[in-house]
């Protein structure tokens, strides 16, 4: 259950980057609420998650399933860059996350 946890934290955080996203382009109070409720839930499930995972492999994953979902929110809601430097660095991320679990 903790991989769950973990994961929903994991999405959880991209959701409250996309609050402070459209913070940013609208400055409307509803995504402050959403920020604030988005990483409260993301840190509690983070907190979840750590009771059974190691804390250097979940904080990795973690924030490796946020900047992959950060990364990819912006290419594909806002148009950001796909240049190979960008996908190439997250995917290694993603990559060296999976190893540190395999690994470990």
């Amino acid at each position: 259950m903790s991989w769950v946890f973990l994961i929903l934290a994991g999405i959880t955080e991209i959701f409250g980057v996309i609050c402070i996203k459209k913070f940013a382009l609208d400055n409307k109070k509803i995504y402050l609420l959403g920020i604030f409720l988005l990483f409260v839930l993301s840190l509690s499930l983070l907190s979840l998650g750590l009771r059974e995972i190691p804390m250097s492999i979940a904080y990795a994953i973690w924030t490796g399933i946020g900047t992959a979902g950060g990364v990819l929110v912006g290419i594909f809601l806002y148009n950001e860059s796909k240049s190979f430097s960008k996908l190439f660095f997250v995917t290694s991320i993603v990559v060296c996350s999976v190893g540190l679990k395999a690994f470990s």
